[in-house]
């Protein structure tokens, strides 16, 4: 028996089995990156063939799902799940770390790269946009499951949660408009900026989906305690400084390699 939205979260159940909104979200992130990725290879002069393109973004899924599952398990649940290890394969049940499927996916990269002898700054190049736009989808499902809410606020947009006490920032919504303006500025540094440098378009993307998830952070409603660190930070914030300092890092290190001919290439961007 199919049921066709049998609830605010589910999008639809198959002989009792619920798919998720943010489960179908994922999947229009990933085809979308199917779509996307063979026509932006070219502006790193890469020639993977579909087969290819659908051989990573197969690994890929697996990168954010176990990454992402993981994620969640041992920065935000340790405990919870320590006590029930069973509870660490549910994740149709919920509970999807975005940092830990950054981790996840970093991992196929680097091994799919290297089993493939394809350029990881390139390949890491491009495929951040479909990545970008991939946590905007993401978060129009948690919207629609109206989870991860924001703090109390009397703007005039403000949304009402169910069994939620005051109206709300549309912190999910940010996020959306926050990561599309990612993909946005990606694009246009991976398509405009020269001499090129590979991997410096990737570690563009780090430096600010760091810094916005930092700052909105702000926003958003803790379901965690907060950690004092001298000053006060949520655990979104805490796991988002890595990225920001391995993409200043990053672009940092890259702007010194030295172009084909041996000169030094100056910075861009």
């Amino acid at each position: 028996m199919i049921d066709v939205f049998p609830s605010r979260t589910v999008a639809i159940e198959i002989l009792g089995f619920p798919i998720r909104w943010y489960g179908v979200m994922y999947l229009l992130g990933f085809l979308l990156a199917f779509v996307l990725l063979p026509r932006l290879q070219q502006l790193r002069g890469l020639k993977l063939t579909r087969d290819d393109w659908a051989s990573l973004i197969s690994w890929g899924v697996l990168g954010v799902i176990i990454g992402g599952r993981l994620g969640y398990v041992l920065l935000y649940e340790p405990m919870y799940f320590a006590a029930d290890p069973s509870e660490i394969i549910a994740v149709w049940r919920g509970g999807m770390s975005s940092h830990g499927g950054f981790i996840g996916v970093t991992l196929v990269l680097f091994l799919w790269s290297y089993w493939h002898k394809v350029d990881l700054r390139k390949l890491a190049d491009i495929i951040v946009i479909p990545a970008a736009i991939g946590l905007a989808i993401g978060r129009i499902g948690n919207f629609i499951n109206q989870e991860l809410y924001g703090t109390v606020t009397t703007i005039p947009w403000a949304i009402e949660i169910p069994g939620v006490i005051g109206l709300r920032h549309p912190v999910q919504l940010y996020a959306m408009l926050n990561n599309l303006l990612i993909a946005g500025l990606c694009f246009l540094h991976l398509r405009s900026v020269t001499p090129v440098h590979p991997g410096r378009t990737a570690a563009l993307f780090l430096i600010l989906y760091g810094i916005m998830r930092f700052l909105l952070e702000y926003l958003r409603a803790q379901e965690y305690p907060l950690i004092n660190l001298g000053i006060l930070l949520s655990r979104g914030q805490l796991y988002s400084l890595p990225l920001i300092l391995a993409g200043v890092l990053l672009w940092l290190w890259l702007g010194r390699e030295r172009t084909s001919d041996g000169a030094d290439m100056a910075p861009s961007g």
